[in-house]
């Protein structure tokens, strides 16, 4: 009954983001002013719906996979970020910069194939049954392998403007995106989530420690796998659409895990729900220009997430 009020009050909370997130347009206040009606369906249909709603998936999925993660290792330091799919998502943009031109498109797609690579690395490294530590350890290196192999690409590029884009693309960002980028993430990313979600119950047993679950009926292979790569391939779609926005899948289980008992099988829709709200809010915020220009969506949440990381690992000493 917690969760479910908790859930409902996130729904009433969203509703109004979302609706201010579709208005949140000076061009689209003087559409409405001169009563340009097509002027203003273009806008919203074309620009904004897209933007709300990828910042809708892509933080629900980043907040859904945090929570899953941190209850899977059952370390309050675990994120989306360490399985390698975010760096291979970034690299996959890069190669797709290279040899098919940087559109919009070809970079998405680069991406998720680049993500998509990243776990079938993961696999092969660990093996199917391999323990929490070396699942770890192999994510551990995969992002490093696919960081390196970025600014391997980007110093090679022939000219400083090759990649102009995808290097501003690197920095995330919900700006400019349409409908065939929204088409591409929202079926991965829905399916990743539906994923997680029929895993809640597993998790709480596991909350229990392995042996009671293993006891209990629950195959933990099976679990950790499957949660895995239902978070792999919901961030990798996040960052080929929308580049790299970190620290949203470790912030937000922190904040909502004591208001549903530390349940962490109960703590993935409100967190699904808190991280849609929050990086929806931060989108918002990034639109009021700084020296006028608008800042890129990634920089404010690594500024806002990176104390709030050092916070953590100061407690957990």
């Amino acid at each position: 009954m917690m969760a479910q009020r908790i859930n409902w009050r996130l729904v009433a909370l969203l509703v109004p983001l979302a609706l201010s997130s579709l208005l949140w347009d000076p061009a689209m206040l003087i559409a409405v002013a001169r009563r340009d009606q097509a002027l203003a369906q273009t806008i919203l249909l074309e620009l904004r719906l897209p933007r709300t709603a990828l910042a809708l998936l892509i933080g629900g999925g980043l907040g859904l996979g945090g929570a899953a993660m941190q209850g899977l290792l059952r370390n309050p330091l675990a994120s989306p970020d360490v399985l390698g799919p975010s760096t291979g998502a970034a690299f996959g943009a890069v190669l797709a910069g290279y040899f098919l031109g940087g559109g919009v498109l070809a970079v998405a797609i680069g991406g998720m194939a680049g993500a998509l690579l990243a776990l079938a690395l993961l696999l092969a490294l660990a093996g199917p049954a391999a323990g929490t530590a070396t699942l770890v350890l192999a994510g551990v290196a995969i992002s490093a392998l696919g960081g390196a192999l970025v600014n391997l690409a980007l110093s090679l590029a022939p000219s400083p403007y090759a990649l102009y884009d995808v290097m501003f693309w690197l920095l995330g960002s919900l700006a400019d995106r349409s409908l065939p980028q929204l088409a591409v993430a929202a079926p991965l990313i829905i399916a990743g989530g539906a994923l997680l979600l029929a895993q809640r119950h597993r998790l709480d047993t596991l909350a229990l420690g392995e042996d009671v679950a293993t006891s209990l009926g629950v195959a933990i292979p099976r679990l950790r796998w499957t949660i895995v790569v239902a978070t792999g391939i919901m961030v990798g779609a996040g960052v080929a659409v929308a580049g790299s926005i970190g620290f949203i899948g470790l912030v937000v289980p922190h904040l909502v895990r004591p208001l549903v008992g530390n349940r962490p099988g109960a703590a993935l829709v409100p967190s699904g729900l808190a991280g849609a709200g929050l990086l929806l809010a931060a989108d918002m915020a990034v639109r009021l220009p700084v020296n006028g220009q608008e800042l890129k969506l990634g920089v404010l949440t690594a500024l806002l997430g990176a104390p709030f990381f050092l916070w953590l690992v100061v407690r957990s000493r």
